[in-house]
């Protein structure tokens, strides 16, 4: 570079004189992230930091890409977004950036936050213009190691304060709380806002596959402890007054109503909402979950209530549905008797009873089964059944005649068709 200031009388800046450069650079800004730190800053004025010292757009991610805090232009935004490196919820990309990619004529790069060996967030940065060089990575690494020191600081003094909000909304669930003045003043010094209609949220992480090899207990604590981390900033984004706690295994979540919503799908548009930005486009390692939800509760004597209610949506949502299933208790129907009965042996020998050899888990049973339950969602309209499974009406009739040996008067006997209709609800529960 010819700047006419360093070297000898040759114009030409020397090496060293450069690397002194930036070693100054480097030391000045590892200062300043410090006096930010020791003043009780946070991230968003460490990225505003490095983002003006380095003259990068910077963000800094949790592990799986959800922002905690930036310093982009709207340009900056344009240029993540125009190559793939953000999803539709704003999360970004980190598995396609990796330690760099290049964006146009531009750079970004990746950089770990970690501390103990613990991964605990992600520093990206980018140049429009042209590669993120050497020096700006050494700067990056020591503005890196600050944050993590900022970020364990806060883990810390979270933990304090969602134990204890964990502890009192667990509390308020199962009715050990005091009168609803009490709990609604104490409810406000956590920022929370319980004196509207909500519904209650539960958010379960789904188990591994039978196949999957099992998490260790830690693993699946990050795992939980970054889900959490999700349900709690996407309910800022809705609402900042928004109670979301982990209960250790599941997230629960006070949503509450958006102007216009009504019963029975009370609630359905702003859990879409947050469900749809929690999952993003599921990448970055996150997990795939399940969500219940209540009925509305217009009061905090109904809480209780709907944290039931939402549990059991949950449970018999992921019976019905599989993984990454998402059930209002108002939509359970018929299930919600179903899951009432806690002895399941009881309910497999029901099912045997009425259904017989329909009952088994083979190929053929399954086959009758559905054209058993397209004849019950007709009516017993043969002609209507054929063309639904498109069978030639000759074969439907053929199946009704087998399936009335195997279990009685299907087309006549209204009795046994509601019993029947029940089994093959308790089959979808039970197993």
């Amino acid at each position: 570079m010819i700047t006419g200031e360093h070297g000898s009388g040759t114009g030409v800046e020397r090496p060293e004189d450069r690397a002194a450069v930036a070693l100054a650079r480097v030391d000045a800004l590892h200062t300043g992230l410090t006096q930010i730190v020791l003043e009780g800053g946070n991230l968003d004025g460490i990225a505003a930091e490095v983002a003006r010292v380095l003259e990068l757009g910077v963000l800094f991610s949790s592990t799986d890409g959800r922002q905690r805090a930036a310093a982009l232009t709207g340009a900056d935004r344009e240029l993540l977004e125009r190559h793939g490196l953000l999803d539709p919820t704003g999360r970004l990309r980190i598995e396609r950036i990796g330690e760099t990619a290049p964006v146009g004529e531009g750079e970004v790069r990746g950089l770990r936050v970690a501390a103990g060996g613990t991964d605990l967030a992600r520093l990206v940065c980018l140049r429009a213009d042209g590669p993120v060089s050497s020096d700006d990575v050494h700067a990056l690494e020591r503005a890196a190691a600050v944050a993590a020191l900022l970020i364990t600081r806060e883990e810390a003094v979270n933990a304090v304060e969602n134990k204890y909000q964990g502890d009192f909304l667990r509390d308020l669930l199962l009715r050990r709380t005091g009168d609803g003045e009490y709990v609604a003043e104490h409810a406000d010094t956590f920022g929370w806002d319980l004196r509207r209609p909500v519904v209650v949220v539960a958010a379960e992480i789904d188990p591994a596959g039978p196949d999957a090899q099992p998490p260790s207990r830690a693993q699946r604590r990050q795992w939980q402890e970054r889900f959490s981390a999700a349900w709690r900033q996407v309910s800022r984004t809705i609402d900042p007054g928004i109670p979301c706690v982990d209960f250790t295994s599941e997230v629960i979540t006070l949503l509450p109503l958006a102007e216009g919503d009504a019963e029975p799908v009370a609630g359905h548009g702003v859990v879409r909402r947050a469900v749809t930005a929690v999952t993003g486009d599921k990448g970055g390692g996150r997990r795939p979950f399940s969500v219940g939800v209540s009925r509305v509760a217009h009061s905090l004597d109904e809480l209780p209530e709907a944290y039931a209610q939402a549990r059991r949506a949950v449970e018999v949502g992921r019976r019905v549905s599989g993984g990454g299933s998402t059930t209002f208790f108002d939509q359970l129907g018929l299930h919600r008797l179903i899951a009432l009965v806690p002895d399941t042996g009881e309910l497999r020998a029901f099912t045997r009873d009425v259904l017989g050899p329909l009952a088994e888990p083979t190929t053929e049973a399954a086959d009758l089964r559905e054209t058993l339950q397209v004849l019950l969602d007709t009516n017993f309209n043969v002609a209507e059944a054929a063309r639904l499974q498109f069978f030639h009406y000759n074969t439907m009739r053929y199946r009704v005649s087998k399936l009335e040996r195997l279990l009685g008067p299907l087309s006549t006997d209204p009795h046994l068709r509601l019993d029947v209709a029940v089994a093959l609800r308790v089959l979808e529960i039970a197993g």
